[in-house]
């Protein structure tokens, strides 16, 4: 019998276990670590945040779907991993600290056959002085905090009410941040709130960000049909801003947030403060700390992972100039070069480069979004990772399935404002994610399969995704069915 671990219960780690278990049955065993009892679909935060849901319309617990599929669940912290095992055990391992209550505080080394790490990101606010719900800005990244960013948003649209002017801050909360396609969404949703409430002449509304243009999203920007025509991404963004009403700052790396103010350096080295008495602000990913020694105690985190925290897979790290990488400088498996056992997948994975060119200020400070992995991609990437350990169990030594996001496409619908007659949302593809300039010379993509329309009907498909992505997530009858 083969003993899978599966260290998280997002998207990618969620889709994996299920797959795994799905095609291995009971024969073998899956077990899944995570510290938090609950799932939840991040995508639709956004929408908590405004108050448009609840949070357990976002957020199901995950023990009695692991028990009704034979999935053990450890409500846990993974904190090491010993891929060697020990001087009396050569059968890896992972140290974890259970975070249950019944349990919390308790150690246990966990064995496995398999192991894949979809821990995710350490969501770190500490990399900006005076970022989080902590302490000055609001976040969106987790349903506690969208939930907690809807009552403080209530509160200033109650001081609007008043008579009040608010200024309202959202993006992105460093110079590295990466999710700017979930704030976006929020200055949009927040902007529709408002104007429903005929609020918006008492409303400055303003978009902060560290790309070079609006409608980078992390991917370098992109070029879409929309309307028979071609568009940028760039032109696409500016111009819902501007309906909207919405100022923006771009090519802004936020350094520290004081009550009420944002502190920002440009890429020309200029120093900037914005004012605000609302602000959501995405702050930098990194690793969850993972560290990992060898059989004889050695710390072995440096090999395993990159400077980050993310565990290195099957990729180019020689960190060659980026004019110089090529769209097969990505991953394709997902598979740790030091370990054949052991994969990374979704966040938790190190990219090889950026997608969008780095850049810096005259002193030095990097400004550029990092590289985007969620969604769509992290969930095939947990398939696909599934689908290779279920056939190398049962003796291939193959790797048949591969996700390189330089050869997967992406689709997203952006919400911009929730309603049943005036919502708006904007369906957009694009393929593949990483451009490949050799492939494609004229647009990096593929022109024919990256395509943008907005409309009433986009809203009304992201509902039905929010409420079909739950049900796969659930193991409803036929989730498989449903693509990821």
């Amino acid at each position: 019998m083969a003993k899978v671990v599966v260290l998280g219960a997002g998207i990618s780690g969620h889709t994996c276990a299920a797959f795994l278990k799905q095609k291995l049955g009971k024969k073998h065993e899956v077990v899944v670590i995570t510290p938090n009892q609950y799932y939840q679909w991040i995508p639709s935060n956004i929408w908590v945040g405004v108050g448009r849901m609840s949070v357990d319309q976002v957020r199901f617990k995950l023990k009695k779907v692991y028990d009704r599929w034979g999935i053990v669940l450890k409500q846990a912290k993974a904190v090491e991993i010993h891929p060697e095992g020990d001087m009396e055990n050569g059968k890896g391992y992972v140290s974890i600290e259970y975070t249950d209550e019944s349990k919390k505080g308790q150690t246990e080394n966990v064995d496995y056959d398999y192991l894949v790490n979809a821990t995710g990101p350490k969501l770190n606010f500490d990399g900006t002085t005076g970022l989080g719900p902590e302490k000055n800005t609001m976040s969106v990244c987790t349903y506690s905090h969208a939930a907690l960013s809807w009552e403080t948003l209530q509160e200033t649209m109650k001081r609007m009410q008043a008579g009040e002017t608010q200024r309202i801050l959202i993006g992105t909360g460093h110079g590295l941040a990466t999710c700017q396609g979930a704030a976006f969404e929020y200055i949009l949703n927040v902007a529709h709130e408002i104007r429903k409430r005929k609020l918006s002449h008492k409303a400055q509304i303003t978009w902060i960000t560290n790309e070079y243009e609006l409608g980078d999203f992390g991917m370098g920007g992109a070029f879409i049909k929309r309307g028979g025509y071609i568009t940028s991404t760039k032109v696409f963004t500016e111009s819902i801003l501007a309906e909207y009403g919405i100022n923006w700052v771009k090519r802004a790396g936020i350094h520290t947030v004081d009550p009420g103010k944002a502190h920002y350096e440009n890429l020309n080295g200029e120093q900037h403060t914005q004012d605000f008495d609302f602000a959501m602000l995405i702050p930098p990913f990194s690793g969850v700390g993972l560290k990992a020694s060898n059989k004889s105690g050695e710390d072995i985190t440096s090999q395993m992972f990159a400077p980050n925290g993310f565990m290195k897979v099957d990729a180019d790290y020689s960190g060659k100039p980026f004019e110089e990488w090529h769209a097969d400088d990505w991953p394709k498996i997902y598979q740790s070069p030091l370990y054949d056992n052991i994969y990374a997948t979704g966040i938790a994975f190190a990219p090889p480069h950026p997608i969008s060119k780095p850049m810096k200020s005259p002193n030095g400070t990097p400004i550029f979004p990092t590289p985007p992995r969620t969604g769509m991609p992290a969930g095939v990437m947990g398939k696909i990772v599934a689908l290779n350990i279920v056939e190398r169990i049962k003796g291939s030594h193959a790797h048949r399935h591969r996700a390189s996001m330089s050869r997967m496409g992406a689709a997203c619908i952006v919400s911009a404002g929730y309603g049943s007659i005036d919502g708006l949302g904007a369906s957009m593809t694009v393929f593949p994610v990483v451009p490949d300039w050799q492939k494609y010379p004229e647009w990096g993509r593929d022109i024919d399969y990256s395509i943008g329309e907005a409309g009433l009907a986009g809203h009304w498909l992201k509902v039905f995704l929010h409420y079909m992505f739950l049900h796969k997530a659930k193991g409803y009858p036929f989730w498989w069915l449903v693509p990821e």
